[in-house]
């Protein structure tokens, strides 16, 4: 892959009257306008002025958050190509993501990534005047600019080390974390919480990324170490440990009104004064910080107007204001729809192809008029598949003075710079469709929570319901109880107890009724062995005996009824297994480029289940794999894989899906995602007319029906295929005995590929003794957040 050379450019770029006039005013100061820079440009743009810029300080200021992690991402991948002295990528400085009324606190993600800027803006020494490293680029939006934050004093006051060796007493470090607003917990998940079990406290500061466990011996610091928070495993030993506030404040507002002489800081309070704020659309910013100012209480302590925060931002340096539209008979940097107009996508694949032809043709001609071309993807698949097109669309062998260069990134739209002769094309532009923004990753590794299979689900249970006891049998549940691990005085003479940890309360039988019936206590992270009892009929289930021998014989007959059921299945199976399937081949281009529009992040786990899916096609034996995954966790995509796989290969596909509201939503995805390739995708479920289902039955019978979705309709006997090659069957547990005896029908001789979130006992027996292939999809997509139910007191003020 060719890498871009931004030496030449840059060198044109810097001889350009209007970058010139810009440098210029942003020596002298004041408020300069850049206009003409097509939305594409505007990361670009940042990055060159941060190049030019001599160390200064570059604060980008957004109207929306959501603009402001598109700009960040594209900024991730100008920078590196632009401006390669920058000592560390551009800083994310967020908005709080609460509305001012919410009674509740930011997230802690949001206050880490807030904390983390200022800390690195706080160790900035200020550059020499020789220097011509780049200085800090930060990201933020108007709303983020006027939210007040600590003052670089009162947060270098805030912070605290320990080592080894040190003491102190750990309820007294409980005491300060609280004071510093950390969250006493259970069990540490998240950032901005504690756990006190005994000698050992675990902590996780808003600004590291991976939480520390301190172990005391007495009131001696013994060890420490970091350890993972999913698995509470420890990670490595480390010999000092810095402990950040644990609330980007970490006081009450009350403490505030009443110490007028504590002093709230600005985002500006850490730059220097020689910076440049950057406002994107600052029509579009001042509008969007006044419907949220509209909405903060009079008087309010944590927020500035916006005059105030743009006379700071004067004080401080320069403002460029940049906009997309301008009085310039020839903007600086120009949009490509002119060339490559996206919109709706095309219907006809034919016209899509000629539309992306001619495309191609055009950057031919720019390479040939001595333009440089860069290409600009988000996948190695993306650019493979560019390189392809190129060579299918024969421009190789024809004469160019230069050819097309390649880097990996983010960047919604391309955009071309007449006077330097750059032209950069995004997969926006290449692919025809309009790029979906991905989700930006958190920067913790362990961000994405994985929730385990045998989690129990506490708001399943209720008071009364018998459960089961992986080792103890069957008993009542009597609720939830905190255990206190010990009590103190503290030092306003109040009693408090530390250390707790919440258990599950599970009552037991006894020999003798006239006994008080014994409790077993079993701590929340313990709570994996526990699991809601589920009978046949009506009748109550004795409770077990601890220490008895009847759970112990009913579970060594369990035992030997799966095994014997499992003989029988394996049975089946090995007589399937020895039936010859058809073998898919390797990946077409069309399946890579089909794969590379995929507008978010694959999951590893999701990365998994698609590679195996495929490895199975391609083997000569029928495939039987069935996808584990919660709702939402990229079953679909799989399924949207294999099929357009079994396509590819001349077969016809059919998606069996229980509910009518669910086939509608597959059909619509199905169509969305192969909108532009010769596919076709029909409907056969009860929105259809009986008109319409014949006719869909006739072209599957013909063949001239690539991908039917469909519910109980589709196993009628009247629904014929001319040839058929996969079958994708979703939550197969909601189908009924005959329908399953219809599908094993269909088994005999065609892949199979199950998708579900709650397999029944037998499909997941199968998978569990090898009879079946699984694949489980644990982990979430990037940045998903769990519900929050916040209970809060009536105000009717």
């Amino acid at each position: 892959m060719a890498q871009p050379d931004p030496s030449a450019i840059l060198a044109k770029l810097r001889k350009t009257p209007a970058l010139q006039a810009l440098l210029k005013g942003v020596e002298q100061g004041g408020v300069l306008s850049l206009d003409g820079i097509s939305q594409g440009a505007w990361a670009f743009s940042a990055a060159v002025l941060a190049h030019f810029a001599k160390g200064r300080p570059v604060v980008v200021v957004c109207p929306t958050g959501k603009l402001q992690e598109q700009f960040h991402q594209e900024l991730e991948t100008w920078l590196p190509t632009l401006a390669k002295r920058l000592a560390k990528p551009p800083q994310f400085f967020p908005a709080w993501d609460v509305l001012p009324h919410e009674a509740r606190l930011p997230h802690a993600d949001v206050l880490s990534e807030r904390l983390e800027t200022l800390i690195h803006l706080a160790k900035r020494r200020k550059p020499s005047a020789n220097s011509t490293a780049p200085g800090p680029v930060i990201v933020t939006t108007g709303v983020g600019l006027l939210q007040r934050t600590f003052s670089p004093a009162e947060l270098k006051n805030r912070f605290r080390s320990f080592k080894l060796g040190d003491r102190i007493d750990p309820l007294d470090l409980v005491e300060w974390l609280e004071d510093q607003g950390y969250e006493p917990e259970a069990q540490v998940s998240q950032k901005g919480e504690i756990a006190l079990r005994g000698g050992i406290l675990d902590v996780f500061p808003l600004a590291s990324p991976w939480p520390v466990r301190f172990e005391f011996f007495g009131d001696e610091l013994e060890s420490l170490r970091t350890f993972d928070p999913q698995t509470q495993l420890s990670r490595e030993k480390i010999d000092r440990a810095t402990i950040s506030p644990g609330g980007e404040l970490g006081i009450l507002k009350q403490q505030l009104c009443a110490n007028a002489n504590y002093a709230t800081g600005r985002l500006g309070d850490y730059l220097a004064g020689d910076s440049i704020f950057l406002l994107i659309d600052p029509e579009e910013i001042a509008g969007r910080v006044a419907d949220y100012l509209g909405q903060v209480p009079s008087g309010d302590l944590f927020h500035d107007n916006w005059e105030t925060a743009l006379g700071q931002a004067r004080q401080l340096g320069s403002i460029v204001e940049v906009r997309e539209t301008g009085e310039e008979a020839e903007p600086p940097f120009q949009g490509l729809d002119a060339y490559r107009p996206l919109g709706e996508s095309a219907g006809d694949p034919q016209v899509a192809d000629t539309q992306r032809r001619e495309f191609f043709n055009q950057l031919h001609r720019w390479l040939r008029n001595g333009y440089a071309v860069w290409t600009v993807c988000g996948t190695e698949g993306e650019l493979q598949r560019f390189d392809e097109l190129w060579i299918e669309y024969g421009l190789a062998k024809r004469k160019a003075e230069a050819k097309p260069v390649q880097m990996l990134g983010s960047m919604s739209r391309g955009f071309l710079v007449e006077a330097t002769k750059l032209v950069v094309v995004t997969d926006s532009e290449i692919f025809g469709r309009i790029r979906t923004q991905r989700p930006r990753r958190l920067k913790s590794p362990h961000a994405a929570a994985t929730r385990s299979a045998l989690e129990i689900d506490f708001t399943d249970l209720s008071v009364g319901d018998f459960v089961v006891h992986l080792q103890h049998g069957i008993g009542r549940y009597l609720g939830l109880k905190v255990l206190p691990v010990e009590t103190r005085t503290t030092r306003d003479g109040k009693e408090k107890s530390s250390g707790g940890e919440e258990c599950l309360v599970i009552e037991y039988g006894t020999r003798d009724p006239g006994q008080e019936p014994p409790r077993l206590y079993v701590p929340v992270s313990g709570a994996h062995l526990v699991s809601k009892y589920v009978g046949t009929g009506r009748a109550r289930p004795p409770l077990s005996i601890i220490g008895g021998k009847r759970w112990a014989k009913a579970k060594a007959a369990a035992e030997k009824a799966v095994s014997d059921v499992a003989a029988d299945l394996l049975k089946l199976q090995a007589s399937r297994e020895a039936q010859p399937g058809h073998e898919f081949g390797d990946d077409t281009p069309w399946q890579r480029e089909l794969e590379g529009a995929f507008p978010f992040e694959e999951t590893p786990d999701q990365c998994s289940a698609i590679e195996a899916a495929k490895r199975d096609m391609q083997q000569p034996k029928p495939m039987d794999r069935l996808v584990c995954g919660d709702v939402g966790f990229g079953k679909t995509e799989v399924a949207i894989r294999a099929a357009f796989k079994a396509v590819m290969g001349g077969k016809q596909v059919a998606v069996l899906v229980p509910t009518t509201v669910l086939a509608q939503q597959h059909y619509n995805t199905f169509r969305e995602r192969m909108a532009e390739f010769p596919v076709s995708v029909e409907l056969l479920s009860r929105f259809r007319s009986k008109k319409q289902a014949d006719a869909v039955i006739a072209a599957l019978a013909a063949g001239s029906v690539d991908v039917v979705i469909g519910t109980h309709k589709l196993i009628q006997p009247n629904v014929r295929f001319r040839d058929l090659g996969l079958v994708i069957i979703d939550e197969e547990q909601r189908f009924g005995v005959l329908h399953k005896e219809r599908l094993k029908m269909l088994r005999q001789t065609v892949d199979v590929l199950t998708l579900t979130a709650t397999p029944i006992p037998r499909t997941l027996h199968m998978a569990l003794t090898g009879a079946r292939d699984m694949s489980t999809i644990e982990t979430p997509p990037q940045d998903r957040l769990p519900i929050e139910t916040t209970v809060i007191e009536f105000d009717d003020t």
